[in-house]
Formats: C-alpha cells, structure tokens, sequence
C-alpha cells in the first residue's frame, strides 16, 4: 500500500519512471489530496506500466457526494500529470480508481499509449482521461472501461487526437463540460478516429452549461468510429445539467462551430440517435455530417434526430435522416 506521492521539478530529462508492480492506494475516501501520484514541472518523461495501479475504488465510492451535487469534496485523482512537456505515458493499466483515473493538466507535447483503464460502470466519476489546458496530446491503442466519460477534453485543450480507443462501459467521449466556470477558455482542434464506442450511455458528445460564460469550442472531427448499442450515439448537450435542479439563469455562452462527423455506424439503443440541443442565444454554427448509417439494436422501428438551434449540412448516406 502506497500514500500520496509526488515528483516534482523542474526537472530535465529523459527520466524513466517504470511501474512494475501492482501498487494500492489507501483504503478510504483519502480525499484531504488531489491525487494519489502526481508528476509535475517535467520535461522529456517516461512512464511504462507493467504493473497495476489499484485505487481501491469500492472503499470510497460511497463517500463521494459529486454525483449528486457540485458542493462537495472530489476523491483523489489516481495518477495525475501537471505542466509535463515532450513525454510519453505508456501502458498504464489502473483499476477500481476513486476518481478520475489518469488526470493531464498543463501539459504539451504528450503522447499516451496502450493504456488500460477499468472500473465498473456504475462506479461515480471515475473518468478514464480527463485532459485541460493542455496541447499537442495524442492517446492511442487504449482500452477505456468505467463509470464517467471514457476522455473528457475541457477547458483550454487544443491539438487533440485520439485514436484506435476502446470505450465502454463509460460515458463515452466528451468534449467538454464546458462554460461551468468564469475562467475558462477555448477548445478547439479535436480529432476523435477509428475508435469502438460499445454499450456506452453516449458516443461522441459536445455538452456545456447554460451560463453566461463565453467560450468558442471548434474545429473537431469525428470519423471512422463504430458504435455498438450506444444509447445517445452523435450528441450535442448545451443544456447539460447532471445535478438538478440547475441555476439556468440564461442560455449556454459557449459557442459550437466547425464540427464534421464522417463516416459514423453501428446501432443506437434508443430512438434518437442523433440529437442537437444547442444554444438558443448561440446556435451550432458549420456542423458536416457525411456517411452517417446507424440501426436501432434489434432492427426495430426508424431512427431519428433531433435538433435545436442548429445551421449544418449532410452528405451521403444518412440514417437517421438528418434534421438540418
């Protein structure tokens, strides 16, 4: 068993950081840190698995009251890398973590690869990777198993790639929350391809806050991914609110725009398999859709789509029919 650990810099590489064993957090909610690991402030990093990191997840979900409110405490993220540049994170595999599983801050220039993250589905809040303020990241050949969004891209991300990534159970893949808090910035430039979205409550997802803060989310494409028995397959949420009821005093400042879905099949396990609420005071801006082909699970009745304060265009097959 292991209690918080962090390295720290400035420091100037290459370091190799090699996990080799299987590694247990405390037992407990442990939630007075931030993180469980930590590198911070390191330039040309390495970090192999081989091991497992064990956050001993079942011994604190009960105590995390963030799923159910924004006044709470969060539980310590499993391994976290702040203002890291030039580096490489490869296979990772952690389980059961008490929150968010492998946390990317600050950071540019970092490439993740074959890592394996798993929780069970109804697990709170345990994100797989969750990246802001960071550039230039690129996560590939990866296996994203839990409880929250299999990739969350927030505030301040830009030159985003993710490819060749299991997810499910999860959330799926989330471009945001967005536009919750003041101080936030843009996003843009996210790419999301050739990746497998299976048994997820969504596939590739854009949501934000109805507030008034104003931020521009653009220039993401999502192409070449299947979806098997997705339940909200290709959406769109600018009224996302997971702990109601929400303060909306006004509709979400953030503005969407410059988003192309290509070549997107599989089977939705709900009607509406493409789903656009936008922003009323914002509307979805240059929204592509090209060779979109989804069924319904069990060949039941038509799909459909749903939109709100969307301007788009479509090309090619379309199943659902698009509503723009």
């Amino acid at each position: 068993m292991v209690g918080s650990v962090e390295f720290a810099g400035p420091c100037r590489g290459p370091i190799m950081f090699l996990i080799s064993g299987d590694l247990k957090a405390p037992i407990g909610p442990y939630s007075n840190v931030e993180k469980w690991i930590g590198f911070q402030h390191v330039n040309n990093l390495i970090v192999k698995g081989g091991g497992t990191l064990d956050g001993q997840g079942p011994s604190a979900w009960p105590y995390n009251k963030c799923q159910k409110t924004n006044n709470c405490d969060p539980l310590p993220i499993s391994i976290k890398f702040d203002f890291v540049t030039n580096s490489r994170i490869e296979s990772i595999r952690s389980v059961n973590s008490k929150n968010v599983h492998l946390a990317i801050y600050g950071c540019n220039n970092v490439n993740v690869s074959k890592v394996d993250l798993l929780a069970p589905a109804d697990s709170p809040n345990t994100d797989g990777i969750k990246i802001s303020r960071s550039a230039d990241i690129r996560i590939t050949s990866s296996r994203i198993r839990t409880g929250d969004d299999c990739i969350a891209i927030i505030s301040g991300s830009s030159n985003i790639d993710v490819s060749y990534v299991y997810c499910g159970p999860g959330h799926g893949i989330s471009i945001g929350s967005l536009g919750k808090y003041k101080n936030e910035e843009n996003v843009n430039g996210v790419t999301v391809r050739k990746c497998t979205l299976n048994g997820t409550d969504n596939g590739v997802r854009i949501k934000s806050w109805e507030s008034p803060y104003a931020i521009t989310a653009s220039k993401f494409l999502f192409q070449d991914i299947f979806m098997e028995n997705v339940r909200n397959p290709i959406i769109v949420d600018q009224t996302y609110c997971p702990h109601s009821p929400c303060n909306q005093e006004t509709a979400s400042h953030v503005q969407i725009q410059d988003v192309t879905y290509r070549n997107i099949w599989g089977t939705s396990s709900s009607q509406v398999a493409v789903s656009f609420e936008c922003s009323k005071k914002f509307p979805c801006k240059n929204i592509v859709m090209t060779d979109v082909n989804l069924a319904i699970v069990g060949g039941g009745g038509p799909l459909k789509s749903s939109c709100s304060y969307v301007k788009g265009r479509s090309f090619g097959r379309q199943n659902p029919p698009p509503c723009f």
